[in-house]
């Protein structure tokens, strides 16, 4: 008897951002015929459960990987850790091989989890990251060489940005590429875009690991407290029960809020300011919402796009060290930045031939 291909998708744990940008990619696989199966934990596990409440969750632990305090420490941080993420990695390729067998797994969409591959299905990477951005060429050198012998353990690499002029620049555009075939799938986002009367001053979200999460968010509440601006913080605490904190007349704080109403107060705010992560970025150029990008200290990646972007005048960007809401609004005239308009039908049109190819694998089974 013949069915629909099941897919597995599973997201890093660094931060939610990798798993609000697989969103897209499991409404895609889903509108294609595909049974979807999610695999994750923790914060990330609740996020993909809040969206898609129908789909089966496997419990798949995640990296736990922890950033420093100090800038300039990501590496050595990340050095001391090694142990655990190989651990990680061949836990990861143990934990595949059962779960294919016992759920008849057709396919894995790995983001960024380095294990996540099966030599009999076909194994999907997604990752914006194919170069790595040190800030060192050795170094750079070396993560990319260590990257791509993971990534050449797949089928195919998914890049989410435009294939032409994207919005990570050299990282998802580097002079090397991976052995594997490298499919651009174009920013993704799970947001909507609307058109709504701008009803609050500035939208913030907080995201990314900890501590640093947490750093930012203790030095905004003290200006918070004074402001007389409307404003909306979104903490990114999915886990968190309680949903509404009301800190003034002027101010609401959420831990976490679903698709549908992010999207709506971010539509209905004037500015929004957040980390520099990638998939916030792929949000506000696919929403073309103005924003303030503060990278998270000792991030390079970070670093590098909210420079990056800065320069094309896409999104302003400001320090992360004693970081003031009131500066950061009156400096350079924030209607100086723009983030073109692009067509991007690119998502809809990989996933429908992976699917196309995959239901012909099963058929002839």
């Amino acid at each position: 008897m013949s069915r629909n291909p099941r897919v597995l998708v599973a997201p890093l744990d660094w931060g939610l951002g990798h798993a609000t940008r697989c969103i897209p990619i499991v409404k895609s696989l889903l509108k294609h015929g595909a049974q979807v199966v999610l695999a994750a934990d923790g914060a990330m596990a609740t996020l993909l459960q809040l969206e898609f409440p129908d789909l089966p969750m496997l419990k798949l632990k995640g990296y736990q990987i922890t950033y420093s305090k100090i800038k300039g420490a990501l590496f050595s941080r990340l050095l001391l850790q090694s142990p655990k993420i190989i651990g990680v990695i061949e836990y990861e390729k143990k934990w595949i091989k059962k779960i294919v067998r016992e759920y008849e797994i057709d396919a894995v969409i790995s983001d960024n989890r380095f294990g996540l591959h099966h030599k009999k299905i076909p194994s999907i990477y997604i990752t914006h990251q194919l170069h790595i951005h040190t800030g060192n060429i050795v170094l750079s050198t070396l993560a990319q060489r260590i990257h791509y012998k993971y990534i050449n353990h797949f089928t195919n690499c998914w890049v989410p940005d435009y294939e032409n002029d994207g919005l990570a620049g050299k990282l998802s555009h580097p002079e090397m590429m991976p052995a594997i075939p490298v499919q651009y799938l174009g920013p993704l986002t799970r947001l909507k875009k609307q058109k709504n009367e701008k009803l609050y001053d500035v939208f913030i979200s907080l995201s990314g690991p900890e501590p640093q999460r947490s750093l930012l968010e203790k030095s905004l509440l003290p200006q918070l407290r004074k402001t007389k601006k409307k404003i909306i913080l979104v903490r990114g605490l999915p886990l968190e029960t309680k949903k509404l904190f009301i800190l003034n007349d002027d101010v609401i704080i959420y831990n976490h809020l679903p698709a549908d109403e992010f999207g709506l107060l971010l539509s209905q705010s004037k500015i929004c300011i957040s980390r520099a992560g990638y998939s916030s970025i792929m949000d506000y150029a696919v929403l073309q919402q103005n924003a303030i990008l503060i990278p998270t200290p000792g991030q390079t990646e970070q670093e590098y796009l909210a420079q990056y972007l800065e320069e094309k005048k896409f999104f302003s960007q400001a320090s992360p060290f004693k970081f003031s809401i009131e500066a950061a609004l009156s400096s350079e005239p924030l209607q100086n930045f723009k983030v073109p308009a692009r067509p991007n039908k690119n998502l809809d049109e990989v996933v429908r031939a992976f699917m196309k190819e995959l239901k012909g694998t099963i058929k002839k089974l």
